[in-house]
Formats: C-alpha cells, sequence, structure tokens
C-alpha cells in the first residue's frame, strides 16, 4: 500500500479534479433536472462508506477474536471514514430531498437506519476517546454490529414502503430510456470516491502506526 500510495493519490486528485467537468456533461434528468446531478456524489457517497464499513467490520472481528493491534488500527481508521462518508451521504441527501420531496428529512426506513448507522459509529469513537481500560474491544463489537446492519439498511427500500427510490435505480441509468453517460459518469464518481477512502485509509492507519510507535518510546524513556 505503502508503494501504491502516490499514484493512487495522483489519479484521486486528477478525477476529483475532472469530475465536475464530467457531471456538468452529463445529461439533466426528466423530472428532478439539474438538482439530479447531487446523485454523482450522495451514492459514491455511500460506496465509499460500505467500503469503510467493511474494513472497520473485518477489522474488529480479528481484533476482537485474535487481539491483533494492526486491525485494531484499521478498525478505528475505518470507523472513523464510516462516520465521515456518512456525514457526506446524510448531508447530500437532505439537500436532494428538499428538492424531491420538498422536505428536508422524512423518517421513512432507509433515511432512519442510515441515521442510526451513523450514531452507531460516533458511538464507536466516544468509546474509543473516553471509555478508558478495555474500550477498544467494546469498540470492536459496536465495529461489527454496526457492519451487521449495511446489508439490512441496502435492502429496507426493497422490504419496506418507502419514499426513497428503490436499489434498481441506478440500473435505469443505462436503460434504453436514459442517456448511458448518466451511468458512466456515476460509475466514474463511484471509483473517484473508492480511491478517496483508500487514500485517507493509508493515512489514518499510518498516523495509527506513528501514534504506537511513539507510544513504545514513552515506555521505553520512563525503563
Amino acid at each position: 500500500m505503502k508503494k501504491a500510495f502516490l499514484p493512487i493519490a495522483i489519479v484521486a486528485a486528477a478525477m476529483f479534479a475532472y469530475a465536475p467537468i464530467a457531471i456538468d456533461n452529463a445529461p439533466y434528468q426528466s423530472t428532478m433536472l439539474l438538482i439530479q446531478k447531487i446523485f454523482y456524489f450522495h451514492v459514491p457517497s455511500w460506496v465509499a462508506l460500505t467500503c469503510a464499513l467493511t474494513v472497520c467490520g473485518v477489522a474488529s472481528a480479528i481484533y476482537l477474536f485474535k487481539g491483533s493491534p494492526e486491525a485494531d488500527r484499521y478498525a478505528v481508521a475505518g470507523a472513523e471514514l464510516t462516520a465521515l462518508f456518512g456525514l457526506f451521504g446524510l448531508a447530500s441527501g437532505m439537500l436532494w430531498a428538499r428538492k424531491a420531496w420538498g422536505i428536508w428529512w422524512e423518517w421513512d426506513a432507509r433515511l432512519t437506519m442510515a441515521f442510526m448507522l451513523e450514531l452507531i459509529f460516533v458511538g464507536y469513537l466516544l468509546v474509543r476517546k473516553f471509555g478508558g481500560p478495555g474500550a477498544e474491544k467494546l469498540a470492536a463489537g459496536m465495529g461489527i454490529f454496526g457492519a451487521a446492519t449495511a446489508p439490512f439498511i441496502y435492502k429496507s427500500v426493497d422490504w419496506w414502503r418507502t419514499i426513497h427510490p428503490k436499489t434498481s435505480v441506478v440500473r435505469t441509468l443505462d436503460s434504453p430510456d436514459n442517456s448511458p453517460p448518466m451511468f458512466h459518469v456515476l460509475v466514474f464518481c463511484m471509483v473517484a470516491f473508492v480511491l478517496l477512502f483508500l487514500v485517507l485509509l493509508s493515512l489514518r492507519v499510518r498516523l495509527e502506526q506513528q501514534r504506537a510507535a511513539l507510544d513504545r518510546l514513552y515506555l521505553e524513556e520512563e525503563d
């Protein structure tokens, strides 16, 4: 990951620099017009959140059952990025909802569960910060629980009555009734957000490694 960090960071920066041009060139959606273009950042933010959520859940399980310090570093990094991308997804969704639904927030199944997911990982970070001895294991349990909710959030629009678009909406972007560039731009933005996630994850894990090395130096100095 260290060798790939710089190329990934350069590609991610270039993609984000070009993203506004690609989004501007994408055709307007027939009913929502300009406001639909939030879609190109809203959906990719949840894709990046899913990546962060997966890293946190898997790393938390490894740490909880094997006690690996390196896994714990990945878990806390994944949790922070889950909270970050979740906040971005909720905020962009509210902007979209205000125009599409006429309100900033609606307590339907997906929105409520997504908000609860954000609270779980904010709680994770608070436990890590103020939980005292043993907080890492408690937080690991929260990370696993939070990751386990992801499939329910994804399928909530198919299982329950909701005003949120269904999961099939992405596939319709490539149908004969829509212009293919809409789907291409969405995929482009998804890749950009995943690369951003990789860059931030690498930086955050590196910071945790440096903190651990500094703690070891303090302990050696005290001895």
